[in-house]
């Protein structure tokens, strides 16, 4: 998607006070791509569990809340009480959970009686923790990703560890199946792997439920399966709840607009503002948005420069800065120059920064904590 002049956030003349790199969040974007994730559901708000780690500023959840989606989902302790704060009733913590984070989990839980706090587990060892909490535990399954989840799951496997949690006391809450995978597969050929993969644990599901066992949710689907896991039929038809916890949608990103459906009506809601700080060579300048600012994991280029997509070519970061190349003919812009970049990964890049901008109608409306930022 070749970004131009009008998908600045707002005029260079309203930021030219700000001190740079500064994150810059568009409200009405966000209230629009909130908007089309709801409308890709149906209008449903209870279909979606967003994952929280993009969001992080508790005005956003807040916006994601006020929007009528209750649940969510999130990766650390820090982001489960911003939730638990912005007003959610239901929220997974979708990682892991061992050692002090379990405490630090069930104090949350006791803290915030009204929502239901649910955390992930795969095995029965790590059960037992949880003990005489009012934590609920989703089952978490490696979808073939291979990152977390029970290792080659089976039916059977599944209900040993259901089980295990019932004779706890504890309440299973469902099952957890994150395809992040997904983002690998060629772009048309992705919605095959990913429905076979719902379909084998769609099998799994009617036979936990068979054997007496209710199964409340299953969770499937970050933003690279989710035009895929809306479009799934399955689990509804079997008269399954299945959520989709789709989260770098609410702000996007240079990837995940290739992943998702292009008259949808999202948008990018997040920029960072930096200035041109130096002018090493005849063809190459340099600005202040090195891998602290712009998030570097996805690969080069980081970013995108607004309305230069073919001349300005972002070259590998350093810690603080960010060299350039211009294409051939290409005027160097004057030191101090403001640009608005565009994150190839947005969700390690808000988590970069300690405040946001909020920006509405063009004009700076407020600035906003990230609330959520580290642990």
């Amino acid at each position: 998607m070749s970004l131009t002049a009008k998908d600045t956030p707002a005029p260079v003349a309203a930021l030219s006070h700000l001190a740079t790199p500064a994150l810059l969040i568009v409200a009405d974007r966000v209230d629009g791509n909130i908007a089309a994730t709801l409308r890709l559901l149906g209008g449903d708000a209870n279909r979606w569990r967003p994952h929280l780690k993009t969001s992080k500023l508790l005005w956003t959840m807040r916006r994601i809340r006020e929007a009528g989606v209750r649940q969510a989902k999130c990766a650390t302790t820090l982001e489960l009480l911003t939730a638990c704060q912005a007003g959610f009733e239901n929220v997974l913590l979708a990682y892991p959970t061992v050692g002090p984070h379990v405490g630090v989990t069930r104090a949350i839980a006791e803290r915030f009686p009204d929502v239901a706090v649910s955390a992930l587990v795969e095995s029965a060892e790590m059960v037992a923790p949880w003990r005489g909490s009012r934590v609920q535990l989703f089952i978490d399954l490696n979808s073939g990703m291979d990152r977390t989840g029970m290792a080659m799951p089976t039916a059977e496997s599944v209900l040993g560890l259901v089980r295990a949690i019932e004779k706890t006391a504890l309440r299973f809450a469902g099952l957890h199946f994150y395809d992040g995978h997904a983002s690998g597969f060629p772009a048309a050929e992705v919605r095959a792997p990913v429905h076979a993969g719902y379909e084998h644990l769609l099998e799994m599901a009617v036979t936990i439920r068979d054997s007496g066992i209710d199964l409340p949710e299953i969770v499937t689907a970050g933003t690279p399966a989710f035009p895929h896991a809306a479009d799934y039929q399955g689990f509804r038809d079997a008269g399954f709840l299945h959520r989709v916890s789709p989260g770098t949608v609410v702000y996007n990103d240079r990837k995940s607009l290739t992943q998702l459906p292009a008259g949808a009506g999202y948008q990018h809601a997040a920029f960072v503002l930096s200035s041109v700080v130096s002018l090493p060579g005849a063809s190459r300048f340099t600005c202040d948005a090195g891998h602290k600012t712009v998030s570097a994991d996805a690969g080069d280029p980081t970013c995108e420069v607004v309305g230069h997509e073919r001349d300005y070519t972002p070259r590998h970061p350093s810690e603080e800065h960010l060299p350039v190349d211009l294409a051939t003919g290409v005027p160097l812009p004057a030191r101090g120059t403001l640009l608005f970049l565009v994150p190839t990964h947005v969700c390690p890049t808000v988590n970069n920064f300690d405040e946001a901008v909020i920006i509405e109608n063009g004009t700076i409306a407020g600035i906003e904590k990230v609330t959520a930022r580290g642990r």
